[in-house]
């Protein structure tokens, strides 16, 4: 069924606009077609013409779909206006996600698909004009893939302190060892973003040990991609097992000033927690949706679903959930735009709140459509992977509990209490 979105009173015409011209795109053009769109491919490793075709005909509609998102001046909504963008604000951001979560791969559509889209934010942001004309150009126009190379294997990632791949300065270059996993994009990308230590024996670069962001093309000689990633029992992914060995990349490459890589990370984490969960409540409503269209018609033992206690249960329950989730976060972001100093308590309460609730709507309507809930038919079972994941990206669920207690305290010790009118 189509996404039911109409205006909501107290938000900007702005907004309420782009909300519906979102929705026109997605419940016309995306979720009759997702299954020609996102076609899978058939008998693994033979290829026939038929398949050929299929493929063919749901790249052509994908491009179909994306020059109606451009010409409804959407795409890239995340950018500004100048690099082809469409310039919204974090607010516009933000309701726009969650109308998008509801249909398959809708972000890929808008081109807003991650790691992309962050690695384009932060070129607009910290890059050179020389950068953004070799890097973020093509990256907008689809005609380069790009990686982001954070975590690392041997240490905690949720502790940023921790990394210990190191960039030391040679002359005009970097060379850069070091041992990162979770790569996102790996196997596609043209090239990475890298986290890493720089050191600078002339001391030009600053102090030596700061964080630094260098961008890596995939090509350069001892960039040794190990494996993709099997995740949840499948062989492979494309969050990828990368060794960097003595990776030379000229020091014209560095984002930024050295030392700027922990807030050029923060810059995107802070905004992505938001928008991951803003995705996370579009999911929770179409598995809602899913869910009680399906008690509405499955009738077993003598009756319909929805004549079921246990079902209503699950129906008054999910409500609740996908309700307080959505509030939460919608106020989270109210906060981040309006540069309140609770922003950073409300974001990781959503980060630990939101992921957990969708993970218990997706298992509500997956039990109420049974098999076919576990099948690729439909797309709870993605759902329900992600949900889990959402409790370690981004940060572990426990990092952010302790923050929250922290702050809180620090609260009440300065003889305030927590003001939760605000």
């Amino acid at each position: 069924m189509p996404i039911n979105v109409t205006p909501i009173a107290g938000l900007s015409d702005k907004i309420n606009d782009v909300r519906r011209r979102t929705a026109e795109l997605v419940n016309t053009e995306i979720l009759p077609n997702e299954a020609v769109l996102w076609r899978s491919s058939r008998g693994a490793g033979h290829v026939d013409d038929e398949r050929v075709d299929e493929r063919r005909e749901s790249i052509e509609l994908r491009e179909s779909v994306k020059a109606k998102v451009a010409e409804a001046g959407l795409w890239a909504p995340h950018l500004p206006a100048e690099y082809g963008g469409a310039g919204l604000d974090f607010l516009s951001l933000a309701y726009m996600y969650e109308i998008l979560a509801y249909a398959v791969g809708a972000n890929v559509l808008f081109g807003i698909a991650a790691p992309n889209s962050g690695n384009a934010s932060i070129l607009v942001k910290y890059g050179t004009e020389e950068q953004k004309q070799r890097w973020l150009l093509p990256l907008i126009a689809g005609e380069m893939e790009s990686g982001f190379s954070m975590t690392e294997p041997e240490h905690a990632g949720s502790d940023p302190r921790s990394i210990t791949t190191e960039a030391v300065r040679d002359g005009d270059e970097w060379v850069i060892n070091g041992h990162k996993w979770f790569t996102s994009n790996g196997i596609d990308a043209n090239f990475f973003i890298v986290m890493c230590r720089t050191v600078d024996p002339t001391g030009e670069m600053g102090a030596n040990g700061h964080m630094s962001q260098i961008i890596v093309p995939a090509s350069t000689s001892g960039v040794n991609i190990v494996r993709g990633i099997g995740i949840f029992g499948g062989s492979t992914s494309d969050h990828c097992e990368i060794r960097y060995e003595n990776v030379r990349v000229p020091v014209a490459n560095t984002l930024g000033l050295v030392g700027q890589g922990h807030q050029a990370a923060q810059d995107r984490l802070g905004a992505g927690r938001v928008y991951h969960c803003m995705n996370s409540i579009g999911q929770m409503w179409r598995a809602f949706d899913l869910m009680v269209e399906r008690a509405l018609v499955r009738e077993v033992h003598g009756g319909l679903l929805k004549e079921k206690q246990f079902v209503q249960g699950f129906i008054a329950e999910s409500f609740m959930d996908l309700q307080s989730a959505r509030l939460m976060t919608i106020n989270a972001a109210e906060k981040v735009a309006n540069n309140d100093p609770d922003a950073r308590t409300a974001i990781s309460a959503i980060k630990v709140f939101v992921p957990a609730a969708y993970h218990r709507v997706v298992d509500r309507a997956i039990q109420v459509w049974g098999g076919a809930g576990v099948s690729n038919d439909l797309p709870l079972a993605q759902m329900y992977l992600t949900a889990r994941i959402l409790r370690l990206a981004d940060g572990p669920d426990e990092v952010h509990k302790i923050l929250i207690a922290k702050n809180i305290i620090h609260r009440y010790e300065a003889g305030e209490g927590w003001n939760f009118g605000s």
